[in-house]
């Protein structure tokens, strides 16, 4: 699901990407610009949730190994798996249709290499401080809850790592967690501090 999350983040701004450089088309129509904002957004926040469900999957696979094949049915992967799809794609559904009502008359340059959010949102002639809310509520209740779920299943990982008898054991359990983490630490830390920065500087700018 990562795997496949990750591309479908690549194609949402592939096609705009090859447009720049092979039909030297710098524009991007306000609709479409909308679409790859929503998918952009979206996959970032599924992405958040499948880190989530693999922390839990870690947790099992290491505080109670002799039950993981009993807890983490194929059921109820799908189960899961289908839930985070669909919070990601309800709770950035607002994005797209509260960016879609502003009068748009300051610039058509966006400061970002995508349509990201907050990039569009602040060429809006209008007070676009419900973007900003929103934005920071999705960042702080939704991000924000999914980092310290992720921070108290590593801590009792942790707890249980160090509690093993021999060094051998520890590098190994640690093994088994240890490209989890990895991925969080490179993706998921900056993009908040980017998207919590984003937030409050348009907000700051509306106020």
């Amino acid at each position: 699901m990562l795997a496949v999350a990750d591309l479908v983040l690549c194609m949402s701004t592939l096609p705009k990407m090859l447009m720049i450089f092979w039909l030297k088309s710098r524009e991007i129509d306000f609709s479409a610009c909308l679409t790859q904002m929503y998918f952009v957004h979206c996959v970032s926040v599924i992405e958040s949730g499948i880190f989530v469900a693999m922390g839990f999957d870690r947790y099992v696979a290491i505080c109670d190994p002799l039950r993981h094949s009993i807890i983490l049915t194929n059921p109820v992967v799908a189960k899961i798996g289908l839930a985070v799809v669909l919070r990601g794609s309800i709770v950035i559904l607002p994005y797209p249709l509260l960016a879609r009502q502003w009068p748009y008359c300051r610039t058509n340059v966006i400061p970002q290499s995508y349509c990201g959010h907050m990039g569009v949102v602040k060429l809006a002639c209008a007070d676009t401080s419900v973007n900003s809310y929103y934005g920071l509520f999705v960042l702080f209740c939704v991000l924000g809850l999914d980092a310290i779920f992720i921070a108290m299943t590593y801590v009792q990982i942790l707890r249980v790592i160090f509690s093993l008898p021999t060094n051998d054991a520890r590098f190994k359990a640690f093994g088994t967690c240890g490209s989890h983490l990895f991925v969080i630490l490179a993706l998921y830390i900056p993009g908040l501090i980017f998207s919590l920065i984003s937030s409050l500087f348009l907000l700051a700018g509306g106020l």
